[in-house]
């Protein structure tokens, strides 16, 4: 795929770091140079070493951009309060996720890239990891509007259940069958249940398959 990324109405920033995340997804890290983001975006040669003049500044250009590209599919403005309970919690993290994996992969692939190499640039490690700062703040709070009596702890565990599940379904061995969403949801019932208290899979079964009673699985005492 060789299409241009530039968009006449996008400020020339973003359409630079879009571009790089582009190479990135079809390239991978070497593919990102300069002169191919300049190409990619449709910009003269140069535009992007005006911006971004070394390497480092390319890579954080791209970090920003992914957070927040991440931003719109994780955290929409229709996410539920902290104070929303568990059933908010599931619906909000299952939504999230079944839109990741079926709309966004190409950003996943991306974040692989780059969280690669931050494991070998410690200047783009310590800007990489104040960027995914912004996801787990907003986790932290729901976990704690959902009854979590450790919810730093119990955040941890969901963000890591997450990344191995996106790992297996972009780029590992369940690239090819990706959940529905009713699975996420019951996947992360089953988890949180855990952390929370006990799960009642007959409810999961009611919401799934559109039947009387609950709207999602009670967690909880």
């Amino acid at each position: 795929m060789t299409a241009r990324t530039s968009r006449p109405s996008a400020p020339r920033a973003e359409l630079i770091a879009d571009a790089a995340l582009d190479l990135l997804a079809e390239r991978g890290m070497r593919g990102l140079t300069h002169r191919a983001v300049d190409e990619r975006a449709g910009l003269p040669q140069g535009s992007t070493s005006n911006h971004a003049r070394t390497r480092q500044a390319l890579l954080e250009a791209a970090v920003r951009r992914l957070a927040e590209r991440e931003a719109q599919v994780l955290m929409p403005a229709g996410m539920p309060s902290p104070q929303g309970g568990t059933d908010d919690l599931l619906d909000a993290l299952s939504l999230a996720l079944h839109r990741y994996l079926t709309r966004h992969r190409r950003l996943l692939i991306c974040r692989y890239e780059l969280a690669l190499e931050a494991t070998r640039r410690p200047e783009l490690r310590a800007f990489y990891d104040r960027a995914g700062a912004a996801f787990r703040e907003p986790l932290v709070a729901l976990m704690a509007g959902a009854g979590s009596a450790e919810p730093e702890r119990h955040a941890l565990s969901l963000v890591a259940w997450c990344e191995g599940l996106m790992f297996s379904c972009a780029v590992g061995s369940y690239h090819a069958s990706v959940p529905a969403r009713e699975e996420l949801r019951k996947g992360f019932a089953e988890l949180v249940g855990g952390m929370l208290g006990p799960w009642d899979p007959a409810a999961s079964v009611r919401q799934s398959t559109g039947g009387g009673g609950p709207l999602s699985p009670r967690i909880g005492p």
